[in-house]
């Protein structure tokens, strides 16, 4: 039984249906994810992971290629280019061909089965979900999320996710003419906010801003602000800096309802006898990493190997997690270093610009970033061996 029917729910059941196990998806909302949700790049070690399952290439149909990331300040001066090979695409649509795709494999996915509680059996799982309904099975995989129910069934005493300071929010906008060419990341650092862009071939600007937030607004508070009320807030962050963001903004029709950012430092406790966590609900990441989809994304296919190779289940859960743990903490504490420097006052805003050009060219030279990007799964070798 896996609990969360979002990108990482169905992955792991296309890569758990790969090794001889049968999966049923239990989503919490009483609907798909069509049209929710801005947009995301998955880096290529998650495409890579995605060529075991045999969904590389339906993914790849899907937004636009952006290998390149060029970082400016809010006088317009580059800080810093380089290349980060990766795909662009829409969160809604990803999670479509994932789902259509499980389905069309023959994975059973039900709707409106939010977990309320799950306890082992002995010899299996036994969940009750907030309609009263019941389930059983073999294994229970929580791929529910930031705020992953699964997490605290297997550990109550496991922590709380962090707010990192920022907010999100962004739009798609039509017939604005912004600086650039697809194929290309663009990302500012305004003095009161964060911006980025991308164009997509059709024109199409794809947009976000991270307004710092020391404070963490409740979902009814974030609920409370008006699309008119986000447009002038970020009008008023982003006047007198150089780039596109006023005509950006301006120009788009629906200005997101923005959410908060949060991560996960560390998840003391994993799995149980019956019981595991992937993606968010293990490691969620702030989305300045570039690789919250990707983790999820490999996760899926580590756990399969882990539960194809191992001696028992908890065995495999525990080489599951030997093989993950130190690989997405790093990556977790990369995100957070890259969230500190969006809104770091005006004296670190200084020694950022200062610096950052160092950094990157240092960066770039030793190809510093290619334990993230470089990673790559083998699938035939068994899991166990590759875990001690």
């Amino acid at each position: 039984m896996i609990a969360g029917g979002g990108i990482a729910g169905p992955v792991t059941a296309m890569a758990l249906q790969r090794v001889g196990i049968e999966a049923h998806i239990y989503e919490a909302y009483d609907r798909g994810s069509e049209g929710v949700g801005a947009f995301l790049t998955l880096a290529v070690n998650g495409l890579a992971a995605l060529r075991h399952l045999d969904l590389h290439d339906l993914v790849c149909d899907l937004g636009m290629d952006t290998p390149t990331m060029r970082i400016s300040n809010a006088r317009g001066k580059l800080l810093a280019e380089f290349k980060q090979p990766g795909r662009t695409l829409k969160r809604a649509d990803l999670y479509r061909v994932l789902r259509d795709e499980a389905v069309r494999r023959g994975i059973h996915m039900e709707y409106g089965k939010r977990l309320e509680d799950a306890t082992l059996t002995g010899d299996g799982v036994r969940v009750v979900f907030s309609d009263g309904s019941t389930a059983e099975g073999d294994l229970l995989v929580g791929a529910d999320g930031l705020r992953s129910r699964t997490r605290t069934v297997i550990d109550p005493g496991a922590p709380r996710a962090r707010h990192v300071g920022l907010l999100n929010t962004g739009g798609f906008t039509d017939g604005v003419t912004v600086p650039g060419e697809p194929g290309t990341s663009y990302f500012i650092f305004g003095r009161k906010c964060f911006f980025g862009y991308n164009i997509h071939p059709d024109g199409q600007v794809w947009w976000f801003a991270n307004p710092p937030s020391r404070k963490e607004p409740t979902k009814e508070e974030l609920a409370a602000v008006s699309p008119q009320q986000w447009r002038e807030r970020l009008m008023e962050l982003f006047r007198g800096d150089t780039g596109p963001m006023l005509d950006v903004i301006r120009a788009t029709d629906e200005i997101m309802t923005g959410w908060n950012t949060y991560d996960f430092p560390t998840v003391p406790t994993w799995y149980n006898d019956r019981m595991v966590i992937v993606g968010d609900a293990a490691h969620a990441t702030s989305p300045a990493s570039g690789q919250g989809a990707s983790m999820a994304i490999e996760d899926a296919v580590v756990l399969a190997r882990s539960l194809r190779d191992g001696r028992n289940i908890r065995s495999s859960f525990a080489a599951y997690e030997s093989l993950r743990r130190d690989r997405v903490e790093r990556i977790v504490a990369q995100g957070k270093r890259n969230g500190d420097g969006k809104a770091p006052g005006v004296a670190g805003a200084f020694i950022r610009d200062l610096i950052l050009p160092v950094i990157m060219r240092q960066a770039v030279k030793k190809n510093a970033m290619s334990w993230i990007h470089d990673y790559r799964i083998t699938w035939d070798e068994p899991a166990l061996r590759q875990a001690s």
